[in-house]
């Protein structure tokens, strides 16, 4: 018996004549309206049946079945809000991109610390679920990008002990199942046909019953109601293994597939042709597919039975396609043939939308976070376009996506993926080289490839397992790839992490929240206060040689704790005749910690001291911040979002998403951009709006620097250019920062680059720096400054042409040596005429002299000891039957050494110069042996 079985039995089933039934196949309970069913509904227990049956009265297209839910919604008093962007880490900080609507509440709405913007609220979200990557194309149901619409209610328990930012019962199950059935009915579904699946939700360290919704087949709706939380002591074991218990809180997350219920309302094979039907004419007309009218009857056919093909219910999916083309009469091979070409297709499409979704709300690919599930998307999209032969540009396909979607930052878009492939193919020609030597390692054994290896070799290198698949069996290596090889890579990235708290003395616990001043004042540097509190710290903690160290809790304090990547303030603490040293503060659950040097002591009055020109250079810099990010994005483009910031005193960085160097004219016009705004001297204000407000009037781009908790934001706004959630300590006017100076640009990782600046006194420090490594150069060069460029550049080139000299100067004294036959030893072989040689220069000499012998149409076995150790250079004629590289190894291995190359030219050695003529004696020998071998 199931643990929250009572959950499920509702007043509604029974008033609506339900029966409670366990399916005779997967052994779900369900609940339906027919009394003779026995099976749920859900592939693989039962196939689609709308598949030319659609399911409704009327076909919908996308905008018309998202416009009747969410008028439906509203018309029972429901909220409209507008759907958030699909990187989730725009206001949460534990996930990266938008799985489902829920996500738009969490964590602050959810937990009741926040109200959600309306009550009950209806939305049409867009998601990207990455775990569904392997399954799009195959099952015809599953997309990787869909939006999922969706009703939410939030309620508080009558006898909750915590006041919370909303109250009272909104509704609950009964009338959550009502609306379900009644939206059905509206669209003319036959509702005996629907089964409610039960199935308990848990996630997060949430959890509640929740309801799949089958209809002909096909999962359109899930009913979750969150009420349960992780509990040690809770009552209910789920199936996650964890127990839980009832929470103050209970939420209606439903979740309705807007592509899903499009695609019943249509009947068409699968879902793409419902929701994608342009791009998918576009691409088998693109690539040449075809079908005859028998053909389309079979891959009609198959479509009913694709559900079968589900990665998370089968285990080999190969095998599922053999069970579906045995149930058809139609051979596995000819199914495959007809079915993959349309399954790249499917996917295609689908990515493309992906890839719209990802890079219209500004996410930059990159080798971590979104930015990586982005790139992982856009390649596999790449492999599926030239493998099923569309020959239209990718950027082309995502663009069509993207108008549809209605961004305006196409062309952006556009240049990211066309920047995209081109860094495709250069990481491919360095991977391939990587997979052979690991093929070759495997080559022969008895285990293939490890899967973690392809994983690796995707994430490092961008291969596709099947690319190491064909390498790999050219080099008797074998590999496995797992079907669900893409949800595997992108579970690697998915989770931006778990945090954890540091343990804290529990007295912190009973100490009050520390009343923060520089807010109200930011140029105020002195201030009185009590001393609630003094821990003493662990001296192997601190850091500090062993010398004591104490933290002090103040009722009041003006100095700014370290946060939003703003350095502590500095200062002194006195009371009466005892003065400490402040050398850092922190703030952990609102109470801000001095650490100091000594004990003021507990109760003490004690008169603070901010170290005041370090505090004014911070705030300098912290506002530069802001007009450095401003200036990026109106240089640069509105996709630059912050990855990180870090101010400091004498200089400053600011980490932006851009998908490509910033040039030296960015950088000037960045610099202009910012400094017109010092000199335009405008107010920088701050504000505290309810988050909502702030949200609805300038978006997510809020916060860049990280998501505040609370119902109010603190907002800075430098005049009406730029306006950020911040929690930093700001100057009062633009004029103050006095100048802003880009020092330097450096890619930090693909996809993010890092602009160090100076702000003040500090810019002309750094401007002063330049000028005098400038000068210094100007003396060497015996100059005058100004013409420090062009003179560098003239040395340069003589540098270059005199290194040219000497190349052809080398390359001729080779060639003349290797002419000159009073050194040479000339045996033939067979025909074949080889030449030994000692030749004491460097390789690029002994190549020379090999390349100009072979060019004579005669091996060349050269030999150097120069330099201290043995070298060997064999080159071979096209027409001659001798492998450079095995003559190269055993040479070598002579020496003590090894070496090999291509057959036609290798080189190699080792440290046994003594060696080197007995190896040279021998190697007429050598290359006989291997000729005739």
């Amino acid at each position: 018996m199931s643990a929250l079985e009572d959950e499920y039995r509702l007043d509604y089933f029974e008033e609506e004549g339900f029966h409670r039934r366990e399916c005779s196949s997967c052994g779900v309970h369900f609940w339906t309206r027919d009394d003779d069913r026995e099976l749920c509904g859900e592939p693989p227990c039962e196939d689609y049946s709308f598949i030319g049956d659609p399911g409704f009265d009327e076909p919908y297209t996308l905008e018309e079945m998202r416009e009747a839910f969410l008028s439906f919604f509203e018309g029972h008093d429901h909220e409209r809000i507008d759907p958030y962007p699909v990187a989730a880490n725009r206001w949460r900080d534990d996930v990266l991109l938008t799985q489902a609507s829920i996500y738009d509440f969490q964590p602050l709405v959810t937990s009741g610390e926040t109200p959600p913007p309306a009550n009950p609220l209806a939305i049409s979200q867009p998601c990207i679920r990455m775990q569904d990557i392997d399954n799009v194309g195959k099952t015809g149901r599953h997309t990787m990008a869909f939006e999922m619409m969706a009703h939410h209610a939030f309620n508080v328990r009558e006898d909750a002990d915590d006041e919370y930012a909303y109250e009272g019962e909104v509704y609950w199950k009964d009338e959550t199942v009502a609306y379900c059935d009644e939206f059905f009915e509206s669209l003319g579904a036959n509702l005996e046909e629907i089964t409610y699946i039960e199935d308990p939700w848990v996630g997060g360290g949430n959890a509640g019953p929740a309801i799949e919704v089958i209809y002909r087949g096909a999962e359109l709706a899930t009913l979750v109601f969150m009420c349960m939380e992780q509990d040690p002591e809770g009552d209910y074991e789920l199936k996650d293994g964890n127990t839980y218990s009832f929470m103050d809180t209970y939420i209606v997350d439903t979740g309705y597939g807007l592509e899903r219920w499009t695609w019943m309302s249509q009947g068409t094979p699968t879902v793409y042709e419902a929701i994608y039907p342009d791009a998918i004419e576009f691409l088998k007309d693109n690539a040449g597919i075809e079908h005859t009218e028998e053909e389309r009857e079979i891959i009609n056919r198959a479509a009913t039975l694709a559900g079968r093909l589900d990665i998370d219910d089968v285990e080999d999916v190969e095998d599922a396609r053999g069970d579906i083309a045995e149930k058809l009469d139609v051979d596995v091979e000819e199914l495959r043939a007809l079915l993959e070409p349309l399954e790249s297709i499917y996917a295609i499409a689908d990515h493309s939308r992906t890839l719209a979704y990802m890079l219209g709300d500004g996410i930059v690919p990159s080798n971590v976070s979104t930015g990586y599930l982005a790139r992982m998307v856009l390649r596999r999209t790449k492999r599926l376009v030239d493998d099923v032969g569309v020959d239209a540009p990718l950027d082309e396909l995502v663009d069509m996506q993207a108008e549809r979607l209605g961004y305006e930052n196409r062309d952006t878009i556009r240049d990211i993926v066309r920047t995209e492939e081109r860094k495709y193919r250069r990481t491919l020609e360095r991977g391939t080289r990587k997979v052979e030597q690991i093929a070759d390692e495997y080559a022969g054994a008895d285990e293939p490839i490890p899967t973690e290896t392809l994983i690796e070799l995707y994430d490092s290198h961008g291969i596709q397992p099947d690319t190491v698949a064909q390498i790999a069996a050219d080099r008797g290596a074998t590999v496995d790839v797992p079907d669900d090889f893409y949800g595997l890579v992108a579970d690697r990235h998915e989770e931006a992490g778990e945090k954890t708290a540091a343990e804290r003395d529990d007295r912190l616990a009973d100490l009050p929240e520390t009343e923060e001043l520089f807010y109200d004042d930011q140029e105020r540097m002195e201030f009185e206060a009590v001393v609630l509190d003094v821990l003493e710290v662990d001296a192997t903690d601190d850091g500090d040689d062993g010398e004591p160290a104490y933290d002090v809790v103040l009722d009041q304090t003006m100095f700014y704790p370290e946060g939003g990547g703003q350095p502590a303030d500095r200062g002194t603490l006195t009371a009466g005749e005892t003065t400490v040293e402040v050398t850092d503060v922190q703030k952990v659950d609102g109470v801000v910690l001095h650490r100091t040097d000594g004990d003021p002591g507990k109760g003490e009055f004690v008169r603070g001291q901010v170290d005041g020109e370090r505090r004014r250079q911070l705030m300098r810099h912290h506002t530069a911040t802001h007009l450095i990010g401003h200036a990026a994005r109106e240089v640069l483009g509105d996709h630059v979002r912050q990855a990180g910031a870090q101010k400091g005193l004498d200089s400053s960085r600011l980490d932006v998403r851009h998908y490509e160097r910033i040039t030296r004219e960015e950088v000037k016009a960045i610099e202009r951009v910012a400094n017109d705004l010092v000199m335009d001297n405008v107010a920088v204000r701050q504000e505290w709006p309810h988050r909502h407000e702030a949200e609805a009037e300038h978006g997510f781009d809020l916060y860049q620097g990280g998501v505040p908790p609370g119902t109010n934001v603190r907002l800075i706004h430098v005049g009406d250019a730029d306006v950020q959630a911040c929690a930093g300590t700001h100057v009062s006017r633009t004029g103050d920062v006095g100048a802003v100076k880009v020092l330097k640009t450096e890619p930090v990782q693909d996809g993010v680059e890092r602009i160090v600046f100076a702000a003040g006194t500090a810019a002309i420090e750094g401007t002063q720096r330049t000028e005098d490594a400038l000068y210094d150069a100007a003396d060497v060069l015996d100059v005058d400054p100004l013409d420090v460029p062009g003179t560098a550049e003239r040395f340069f080139e003589e540098w270059k042409d005199r290194g040219k000299e000497i190349e052809r100067l080398k390359t001729e004294l080779a060639e003349a040596r290797a002419s000159s036959g009073d050194a040479l030893e000339e045996v033939d072989l067979d025909g074949d005429a080889v030449v030994i040689q000692r030749l004491d220069a460097d390789s690029d000499e002994l190549r020379a002299a090999a390349n100009a012998l072979v060019e004579e149409g005669k091996v060349a076995v050269i030999g150097s000891g120069a330099g201290g150790s043995a070298q060997f250079v064999v080159g071979v004629p096209d027409d001659v039957g001798v492998n450079a590289g095995e003559v190269v190894s055993r040479l070598a291995s002579r020496v003590g050494g090894g070496g090999g190359g291509p057959p036609d030219f290798a080189q190699g050695g080792g440290p046994d110069v003594d060696a080197l003529d007995d190896a040279l004696a021998e190697a007429a020998e050598t290359v006989r042996s291997i000729k005739r071998a």
